[in-house]
């Protein structure tokens, strides 16, 4: 028997930085697909990321833009209420891609299967596709390690925090950069970074050179052309460089992502480009390393819910103005 379900899509094809008025909600018949390896899923959560905003504007990996009225992307962690895979039971926690809705059928292929002993939400944050993001660039690439010192920026953001958590963790130090004494304290205060300095005053240059003599070994980049320019010159020679986001170049009417060359010779710096995509296949790996971490305290991360399908556009555009603090969710 088919079922009502609700769904957030664009109302209008989004050609800058998205805003609540660019979604709508719709009503979406769900009828049982026949056969076996199905899971009939209810989302609980729903994951806000930065590239969803490149992503509906058709600007993200060359990844086509939704068309009004289509799925939009994004993670959810949902609850199966009903399943044709013997390998999962009513009650189960999976996280999938199923659109912005409150009810859908999904491949059970197609799912992850999470800890229920976790909450829910933080396996789209720390345990999610941002905590995995973090771990790829600071363990895979940057071989972050003992002695390390690391900047990194967006250091309130999941991606960012994360990253700082892990240097701490694995026996480094840490330097944020964030917008506003707000997410500083942030950052220094639940996170454990050593410093966040405050990239809306006026000598913020100055204080991240300070505060990381004589050099940072790892700078880890999540926005763009202008800070990234900061953490090279900060670097000690032969740091590492992780290339993660660039929010700051993802809405139209933002200049390219151009950093000078020179800076990077003279520090004969290593650059890594990171993309996620490449570690979804480890991404056990990471949770094997994370949950303890997450169970005994040192591994945290704010959050910033909305409540209700009527929340989602407006967490959207807030996340994309740098307004949110934390991991920026849904609660369906």
């Amino acid at each position: 028997m088919s079922e009502l379900a609700q769904e957030v899509v664009l109302a209008r094809p989004v050609t800058a930085a998205p805003v609540a008025a660019d979604f709508t909600i719709v009503a979406r018949d769900r009828t049982p697909p026949e056969g076996d390896g199905w899971l009939k899923v209810r989302p609980l959560f729903l994951s806000l990321d930065p590239y969803i905003g490149a992503r509906i504007r058709g600007r993200h990996m060359g990844e086509p833009a939704p068309a009004p009225g289509e799925p939009l992307p994004g993670f959810c962690v949902a609850e199966v209420e009903d399943s044709r895979d013997s390998a999962y039971a009513p009650g189960d926690r999976v996280v999938v891609e199923v659109g912005w809705t409150d009810l859908a059928w999904v491949r059970s292929d197609g799912a992850r299967r999470v800890s229920t002993d976790i909450a829910p939400s933080l396996h789209l944050s720390v345990l999610g596709m941002p905590g995995l993001t973090a771990w790829a660039g600071m363990t895979q690439l940057a071989k972050t390690g003992e002695g390390d010192l690391l900047t990194v920026n967006a250091a309130a953001g999941t991606v960012g925090g994360v990253a700082g958590q892990i240097a701490r963790n694995l026996g480094g130090r840490a330097v944020g950069i964030a917008g506003g004494p707000e997410k500083c304290a942030l950052v220094v205060d639940r996170y454990g970074f050593d410093a966040c300095i405050d990239y809306r005053v006026a000598d913020w240059e100055a204080q991240v050179a300070a505060a990381v003599l004589p050099g940072s070994t790892i700078h880890f980049e999540n926005v763009g052309a202008g800070q990234l320019a900061v953490g090279i010159r900060s670097l000690k020679p032969y740091g590492r460089v992780v290339l993660c986001g660039l929010t700051d170049h993802y809405h139209a009417d933002a200049g390219p992502a151009v950093t000078a060359i020179g800076p990077l010779v003279g520090k004969r710096a290593a650059v890594f480009g990171l993309v996620v995509y490449d570690f979804y296949p480890r991404w056990s790996e990471w949770t094997a390393l994370a949950e303890p971490w997450v169970k005994d305290g040192r591994l945290t991360i704010a959050e910033d819910i909305g409540q209700g399908f009527d929340s989602a556009g407006r967490q959207l555009e807030r996340l994309m103005r740098g307004e949110n603090v934390g991991k920026t969710l849904v609660r369906v």
